[in-house]
């Protein structure tokens, strides 16, 4: 891979690269840049990943889709299915496995119905689910990277990340609840289920997605602190190579390096005393507020990592991650996802799915704001 490719499709791990690099001039390299690296976050965001790549890789996602739309009979229905399976789905598979699954997914299905109502559909509809992906996400600490993180260095139990999160969750639901019903009030119309339904679906291994399961489990224990991290990395790590070896290769190593890097770059910043106490004393008071700003041109993630090593505020951060990940398209890198389907799918579709994307992210954001400043 040429490197203007590598920085095109790496652009977050190459940023972060850089400004690790750059800040090893400031604060050369020593015996305390080992403590900069967070292990057990690493761990545990590799297990998780690993996991969700089998149980993807075996169709276990695409096969409970299919489970539900066998109960679906109108267009609403069938939103409610499409974009319920990534805001629920994303509370456990994270929100880019939720997108990376359910978005083709829902390309396949609408190409079922009639043109009329796939053209009206398609692109509302995964702008909802890009959306429900990211707000279905914020409840769980194994939703999304930065959640994982922030749970971890908070000390939270997993029903105080929960209750923090649930008001935010309970709204976003009802707002999308709303949305589907405006986007399908003029395209209400009967289907069949053999129209949605394929019954050519692929079966995976049963036995491999079983296990899957159990060491999903073992690693829901060890996010929980009832298990230690290392024997959930070993365990996924040992059965993966034995059993599935090829999921091993779609794991996304790149965001575990970008973490790697700003945890160098955090740790470096945290050591230059000028730099450290001025943006201390900034985010004193404003944690949400510039959590949510930086998302809009950095992501959450790295948001969540840079501003984290400044402030003992950890649920704020966790609040404005979280709420920061609507607005622009890079808010939350998942987002990409989808954006990438439709330029590939209906590239003629593109503008009309960002400025769709963008007015939607925005009322949502606003929304969501109206409801944390109302709750502070």
């Amino acid at each position: 891979m040429k490197l203007k490719q590598f920085i095109q499709q790496e652009t977050v791990l190459t940023a972060a690269a850089v400004l690790a690099v750059v800040s090893a001039f400031f604060v050369p390299p020593d015996a305390q840049y080992l403590g900069y690296i967070d292990l057990r976050t690493l761990a545990i965001l590799f297990s998780l990943m690993t996991v969700m790549a089998g149980l993807r890789r075996q169709g276990f996602f695409d096969g409970l889709g299919r489970a539900l739309l066998s109960r679906t009979h109108s267009t609403f229905q069938l939103t409610l299915v499409l974009v319920g399976l990534c805001f629920f789905g994303s509370m456990f598979i994270t929100n880019d496995v939720s997108l990376l699954t359910f978005v083709p997914f829902t390309f396949v299905v609408l190409s079922r119905l009639g043109a009329d109502v796939r053209r009206a559909l398609l692109i509302p509809v995964v702008c909802m689910q890009t959306i429900a992906a990211n707000l279905g996400s914020m409840l769980t600490p194994i939703g999304n990277p930065q959640n994982l993180y922030l749970y971890g260095k908070s000390g939270m139990s997993i029903e105080g990340f929960v209750l923090l999160m649930l008001p935010y969750t309970l709204v976003s639901l009802l707002l999308l609840l709303a949305w589907a019903a405006l986007v399908c009030r003029k395209t209400s119309a009967a289907l069949s289920v053999d129209e949605l339904v394929s019954s050519s679906a692929s079966q995976g291994d049963q036995k491999i997605i079983l296990l899957y399961l159990v060491l999903f489990a073992v690693c829901l224990l060890s996010v929980i602190r009832v298990l230690p991290y290392g024997i959930a990395f070993a365990a996924v790590l040992v059965c993966a190579l034995f059993v599935d070896p090829r999921t091993l290769r779609t794991v996304d190593y790149s965001l575990l390096l970008t973490f790697v890097a700003f945890f160098i770059f955090i740790g470096n910043l945290g050591r230059i005393p000028a730099f450290s106490g001025w943006l201390q004393e900034f985010l004193t008071g404003r944690e949400v507020l510039v959590a949510v700003l930086a998302s809009q041109v950095t992501s959450n993630v790295p948001a969540a990592l840079l501003l984290s090593g400044f402030t003992a505020e950890t649920q704020a951060l966790i609040i404005g991650t979280n709420l920061g990940g609507l607005g622009t398209l890079i808010a939350s890198m998942a987002s990409l996802i989808s954006y990438r389907q439709i330029a590939r799918e209906l590239p003629q579709g593109k503008k009309q799915y960002f400025g769709l994307f963008t007015l939607s992210n925005l009322i949502f954001l606003a929304i969501l704001l109206g409801v944390w400043f109302l709750l502070r």
